[in-house]
């Protein structure tokens, strides 16, 4: 078969719709932790819309309760692990400094 003509024809893949990642039955408040934490990349910022796959009110929602759960302590502003990465880079330099003296 030439080129110019398996341009034209129709891939064969069948695409299976994805399930939307909020149910109807799921309420977006800032106490439901196993629902927010799923919109939360590992370093702790808020994915976008399109890699949520959620209409433009489910991320305002979900926006809102993460920062409302950051407010009240139920979720960290940034992630545990890289913090303490940069405090023992820190507690480094010191040492180092105190060292010299």
């Amino acid at each position: 078969m030439d080129k110019s003509k398996r341009l034209f024809l129709k891939s064969k893949r069948s695409f299976r719709r994805r399930l939307p990642p909020i149910q109807s039955g799921d309420r977006i408040d800032y106490r439901n932790m196993s629902l927010i934490s799923r919109f939360i990349s590992e370093q702790g910022k808020i994915l976008s819309r399109r890699v949520n796959r959620l209409t433009l009110k489910q991320q305002r929602l979900i926006t809102i309760a993460i920062k409302q759960a950051r407010i009240l302590s139920l979720l960290p502003f940034l992630n545990n692990e890289k913090q303490f990465e940069r405090s023992e880079s820190t507690a480094r330099t010191i040492g180092l400094r105190t060292r010299t003296k």
